[in-house]
């Protein structure tokens, strides 16, 4: 599948926003941390006048700290009150036996290679108790296990990653282009045949790491044949959309979009794949970007908000709780070709979504580290 053609006009006006955005990212850190629980908080959102922190999330926290590992260590130490990242992994490991989720267990071993963390013998065995190789579990979070042994080339995984190579690229649908929701349960019910875009991006990102680690050709091919399916089916203003059918690759349903597939989520599964195949790919990226800047959906308006200090999460359709995705669902469950009409007229995409998480600003610094926001 072909890829979409870059120059370095695409990218030029973009670099400025790429350190905005950094910048925004490390505040916004910042103001999240918890420093009384070692944790991030679970989101920032506006109330009223105001802005209040909620909650606390381990998942976010081990995101967190994959972006921050690649850091100064002075701004580690500005976000996390004094300590460097590789001092916050205690507190995830040691709390690790009430985790039951791979995806978390996933996470927190990345944050602890990527930071250095030597006591993380604990967190590969609970890994490998999940069985990620052979159990049902979602195909993001198997996305992000592969992603994370790749975090650390030398460990002696080497059998397991290549396991889950495979089974990542077993998943694969060459016609689509696309990757399932889940890998080894059942695919049915009404949505058994919608792909979400964190579905496509992960694997993707996990894939091409893999490949330009080891070089192994058929999963740089897979990586990249489905960010071609991605590409070619952008928004005609940057918009990467949220839901696709598995069987066709097409879009079922547009919206949300959200701001951390913009700024973080598709740049850094792109330029993986750029760097393992040795494409160009700035052109999406920066399109992506673009529309975070100004959006149409907004009237030329941004869900950056320079006057709160944060990226707000999303533009959606003002609709009861995701009466559009179900719908559209339904429909293509029915014929692919299928599609509820109207729904732009009666749910028009217009409502912000007025808070943030940290894992948005934690892969938005894993994707733009200090050298990538230079020209």
């Amino acid at each position: 599948m072909s890829l979409p053609a870059s120059s370095t006009s695409n990218v030029c006006p973009v670099v400025g926003l790429v350190a905005e955005l950094r910048g925004l990212a490390i505040q916004g850190l910042t103001r999240m941390y918890r420093p009384e629980q070692g944790l991030f908080a679970f989101r920032i959102r506006r109330r009223g006048e105001g802005l209040l922190l909620e909650g606390s999330s381990h998942r976010y926290t081990a995101i967190a700290l994959i972006g921050l590992a690649g850091e100064a260590e002075a701004v580690q130490a500005s976000v996390l009150a004094g300590t460097g990242v590789r001092e916050a992994c205690p507190r995830l490991v040691s709390e690790l036996d009430a985790i039951e989720n791979l995806g978390d267990v996933a996470l927190v071993l990345w944050a602890a290679c990527a930071a250095g963390y030597p006591e993380r013998r604990a967190v590969a065995e609970r890994l490998l108790a999940l069985r990620p190789g052979e159990a049902a579990h979602p195909t993001v979070e198997v996305a992000w296990t592969l992603a994370a042994l790749c975090a650390d080339a030398d460990a002696p995984v080497g059998p397991l990653r290549n396991r889950l190579a495979r089974r990542l690229i077993a998943s694969f649908d060459p016609h689509s282009g696309m990757f399932p929701h889940d890998l080894g349960g059942r695919a049915g019910g009404f949505r058994g045949h919608v792909s979400c875009f964190a579905d496509l991006v992960y694997p993707i990102y996990a894939l091409a790491r893999y490949a330009d680690l080891f070089g192994d050709a058929e999963a740089r091919d897979v990586a990249l044949r489905c960010a071609g399916a991605l590409c070619a089916r952008q928004g005609p203003d940057g918009q990467w959309w949220w839901h696709y059918d598995r069987r066709t690759g097409d879009v079922i349903e547009r919206y949300p979009v959200y701001a951390i597939h913009q700024d973080a989520m598709a740049p850094m599964a792109l330029l993986a794949i750029e760097r393992a195949a040795g494409v160009d790919l700035r052109a999406p990226i920066a399109k992506g970007l673009i529309w975070l800047a100004n959006s149409p959906e907004l009237g030329g308006g941004s869900l950056i908000d320079e006057s709160a200090g944060l990226i707000w999460r999303k533009v959606a359709r003002r609709e009861p709780r995701k009466l559009s995705r179900y719908a559209q669902a339904a429909a293509s469950r029915l014929h692919p070709a299928f599609r509820t009409p109207g729904l732009d007229t009666l749910f028009p995409p217009r409502a912000v979504d007025h808070e943030d998480r940290p894992y948005h600003l934690g892969w938005l610094l894993h994707a733009w580290p200090a050298r990538r926001a230079t020209p």
